[in-house]
């Protein structure tokens, strides 16, 4: 699933083309994706100008004045801009048009993706309750100790608590956990306020290295404009069960973790 480098590489790679565009029309080949799509997509949206696409947790929002398209990519989803003459395949479920021409299409084979509505001055029901974005102020060591205090799960299933703190999907954790030297077995609220300090560090320094390297291609997720991501070439420990530590040499250990596959060195992590 692309976690939040996936969907910022993606933002940042639209918005030169769309951003400041009139949408002239909306093709909905499909009435629903994971959930229905509501009239509004249809109604409001064309004729109004996007002001912006911004990313809210793994959401991306088109701003117009008539409210905002939102859309998440889901499993297998990705967005890109299409000339008109662009063949349509299967899954290509909705197709934006602008006033240059251009389209804005989602494919989405496994329709595990949406697009929904948010009404101006309103907040969506899927965004309402999140935590804090993990790259912006407000985000650190302090934040992560006192929201961990009495919590007896696992570090790693806390730091994937998109109400701690959003968009630090499993590859990231992972990684932000090894690069801190933590366990991820470790019970949150045991953790000092010295070594979650070094988390967040962690936490920011993988999230922007991954974007700067456009993401992790795993399984489906391809940028706007057809490339792939790099970042998967530099993952310490994620996806590497038994394979040596890269630090220690010892073997990785596995497990799962509140339902998700876990790899960690039992050396290095403590």
């Amino acid at each position: 699933m692309p976690e939040l480098p996936e969907v910022e590489t993606t933002r940042r790679g639209l918005a030169p083309h769309v951003e400041g565009r009139r949408v002239t029309g909306v093709v909905l080949r499909r009435v629903d994706l994971r959930w229905p799509i509501p009239p509004e997509v249809s109604v409001l949206l064309p004729g109004q100008r996007i002001r912006g696409i911004y990313r809210r947790a793994k959401y991306l929002l088109l701003d117009t004045a008539a409210g905002s398209a939102l859309l998440h990519l889901g499993m297998s989803g990705n967005l890109r801009v299409v000339p008109p003459v662009t063949p349509v395949r299967a899954h290509d479920h909705v197709d934006i048009a602008l006033d240059n021409g251009q389209l804005l299409r989602f494919h989405d084979p496994r329709r595990f993706g949406c697009l929904l509505w948010q009404a101006p001055g309103q907040t969506h029901s899927l965004l309402a309750g999140l935590g804090p974005e993990p790259l912006e102020a407000g985000f650190d060591g302090d934040y992560l100790f006192a929201r961990s205090r009495g919590r007896s799960s696992a570090v790693k299933t806390f730091l994937m608590d998109q109400a701690v703190v959003v968009g630090v999907g499993n590859i990231y954790a992972a990684e932000a956990l090894f690069m801190a030297g933590i366990s991820p077995l470790r019970a949150a609220g045991k953790i000092s306020r010295e070594r979650y300090a070094a988390l967040a560090a962690a936490s920011q320094q993988v999230l922007q290295q991954a974007i700067e390297r456009g993401g992790t291609t795993l399984r489906d997720f391809i940028a706007p404009d057809g490339a792939r991501g790099y970042f998967e070439q530099e993952l310490q420990v994620y996806g590497r069960a038994g394979a040596p530590c890269p630090r220690c040499g010892r073997a990785l250990k596995h497990a799962l973790i509140g339902q998700r596959a876990s790899v960690w060195c039992g050396h290095c992590q403590r």
